[in-house]
Parts: C-alpha cells; sequence; structure tokens
C-alpha cells in the first residue's frame, strides 16, 4: 500500500527564514516555491535522497497551517506516504473504519492528488496519502 515516505510537511511562519536554514545551513536546494490557492498555502520543496521535506507557510490568517501554527507552534505539521491508485487506497481506508478528512483526493503542490487522514484515527499524526505521475 504504501511505496515509501513521499515528504514530511514542516509548517513556518516565514518560508523566505525557514529556506535560510535548510538551504544556508543544512545545505538543501529547494526546487522553486509554489502558491496552493485552494489550501491557502506557499510551499516549498527540497528534495532529500528519496523523500523532501516541504515547507509550508499560510498565505492568509485564517488558512490551515496559520490555525495549525497558532496552535501548536512551527514545526512538523504532517508526514505524507507515496500510494498508486488513491482513490482506491481511500475507499479501503474507509471501509477498515478510519476517518478521513477527504473522501476524495484533491490538487497538491507539484500536481499530486493528496488526501489526509484524520488524527484521531492515525494517533495524533496528520497522514496525508500521495499519488504523483
Amino acid at each position: 500500500m504504501i511505496k515509501k515516505i513521499d515528504h514530511i510537511g514542516i509548517a513556518v511562519r516565514d518560508l523566505a527564514e525557514a529556506l535560510k536554514l535548510y538551504e544556508g545551513l543544512l545545505g538543501l536546494k529547494s526546487i522553486g516555491t509554489e502558491v496552493v490557492e485552494e489550501q491557502k498555502v506557499k510551499v516549498a520543496f527540497l528534495p532529500t535522497g528519496d523523500s523532501e521535506v516541504e515547507l509550508l507557510e499560510s498565505t492568509t490568517p485564517d488558512g490551515p497551517i496559520a490555525k495549525f501554527i497558532e496552535k501548536n507552534g512551527e514545526g512538523i505539521q504532517h508526514i505524507a506516504f507515496r500510494v498508486d491508485n488513491i482513490e482506491q487506497r481511500l475507499a479501503e481506508l474507509k471501509e477498515k473504519g478510519v476517518r478521513l478528512i477527504d473522501e476524495k483526493p484533491r490538487r497538491g503542490a507539484g500536481g499530486a492528488k493528496i488526501a489526509f487522514l484524520h488524527p484521531k484515527s492515525t494517533f495524533g499524526v496528520l497522514i496525508e496519502l500521495s499519488e504523483r505521475d
């Protein structure tokens, strides 16, 4: 079902400042930034071997990342797993009683199809499923 860890999402207040750490001090290289209007977020992906670090900055004060930071502070917001046939995976998880945030995939950064599982069903961890072509 799971192919690999696709990325780890990290909520930050200031993407430019966070990139100074991840690029300047840690030596990772961003492959660019992208705004995902539907999710009210600006993201930067930094490849790390077979996976990526995704830095997320809210584009509005009422966006999900802004709300996450307000409640929890900056830090790891989610872990994303790469899957094939995300629709089938969601149906299987729902059938097994997993609470879904997204019953159908939506468009994520980089053109991926994504869907989130509710943390109340996953031991407090926000899990994202990601399908990429």
